[in-house]
């Protein structure tokens, strides 16, 4: 149970999966154009997006949660996160689930992204919510790995060059014992109005924030006629001191 393909095999996990489709589904619509990278282990949503013209990608990272699995339609492969194996530019819109919280080197996979994504793409990142119930189960791969609040992911976000524009929970169904009686949707829905912050997830849209690294101010610019000379910090005078007057009569 502690890896993600065992997991979606799961009742509970495809329960999971198709919450978390629609909530992905509302973000990112149908016509949502370009190429798509699954990174993680995004085999359960990759089919939102998959077309015949624009095909998805998925690269599962090399992790004891992400790694056992089968190989999705052909275009799957397993990376090291601190470096990608595409080139750069690459993807118009990138997916990461069960991918930051068990990665070692968050900042480097963070950067990783940064470089293969496009100048105007998107990323949706979902990440366990440390208030929510599922960071605490270890019945799935959202309880394994480090959760963050959604102060902390826009702090990861932002060293990596990210702004974030979008932040919603999902996942309020819980974790363990029976499934719900009522319908999922209503459950999603009053999860969202009454406990808004507690969600089992965070899924965050962002995009790169190219000019994260020029100063906010301009640089002050100083005629050459202003320049001050640079002070002699070992020029001092030679000649003695003069003694007080009292002294000298003394």
């Amino acid at each position: 149970m502690h890896t993600a393909a065992s997991f979606y095999a799961t009742r509970r996990g495809q329960v999971a999966a198709r919450l978390l489709c629609q909530r992905m589904a509302a973000i990112w619509p149908d016509g949502t154009s370009g190429h798509t990278l699954g990174l993680g282990y995004a085999h359960p949503f990759l089919p939102l997006w998959d077309r015949p013209d624009r095909p998805c990608v998925s690269a599962r990272l090399d992790t004891h949660v992400t790694r056992d699995a089968q190989p999705w339609q052909g275009r799957d492969c397993i990376v090291n996160g601190t470096h990608l194996p595409f080139d750069d530019l690459q993807f118009d819109r990138i997916v990461m689930i069960h991918a930051l919280e068990v990665s070692e080197d968050k900042n480097s996979l963070l950067r990783q992204v940064w470089k293969v994504l496009k100048d105007d793409g998107r990323l949706l990142l979902v990440v366990p919510n440390r208030a929510g119930l599922w960071a605490h189960a270890d019945n799935s791969p959202f309880g394994q790995g480090t959760p963050f609040s959604r102060r902390q992911i826009s702090r990861w976000l932002a060293d990596a060059c990210f702004r974030a524009e979008r932040h919603e929970d999902a996942l309020y169904a819980p974790p363990a014992g029976p499934c719900p009686a009522a319908p999922l949707g209503v459950v999603e829905w009053t999860g969202r109005n009454l406990f808004p912050r507690l969600g089992g997830v965070c899924m965050i849209e962002a995009i790169k924030d190219i000019y994260a690294a020029v100063p906010t101010r301009p640089a002050t610019l100083v005629p050459a006629g202003l320049r001050l000379r640079p002070a002699r910090i070992f020029s001092r005078n030679a000649t003695s001191r003069r003694q007080p007057r009292d002294m000298q009569n003394t």
